[in-house]
């Protein structure tokens, strides 16, 4: 039998650095949070995608 674990909760939206890699933690609709895990590289090819749509 598997174990259950509990659901983290939804939570704020966050970023950490761990290791190497950042790790976003982001509060999606329907519970629960979705969690990316990004390199230096990744995170600046996401902060100009977000920059070129939110301008």
């Amino acid at each position: 039998m598997a174990a259950m674990k509990p659901r983290t909760g939804d939570g704020p939206m966050e970023v950490v650095k761990e290791g190497r890699s950042l790790i976003l933690r982001l509060p999606i609709d329907g519970g629960g949070r979705l969690v990316v895990e990004l390199n230096d590289a990744e995170a600046t090819e996401l902060r100009d995608c977000l920059l070129k749509v939110t301008d």
